[in-house]
């Protein structure tokens, strides 16, 4: 394979490498939110 052509599979696999660890990071955002959610309501009818 020449350069000309692995330089940029390797620009796209590491974007997609970015962008898979910034999207993983917000689903594990929305799930604490999503359980911090849950908790005040179990609080809250607790009361």
């Amino acid at each position: 394979m020449t350069m000309n052509k692995l330089a940029p599979m390797l620009a796209v696999l590491f974007a997609l490498g970015v962008t898979a660890c910034n999207t993983v990071e917000g689903v594990g955002e929305d799930v604490e939110a999503a359980g911090g959610a849950i908790d005040e309501a179990a609080e809250d009818a607790a009361q």
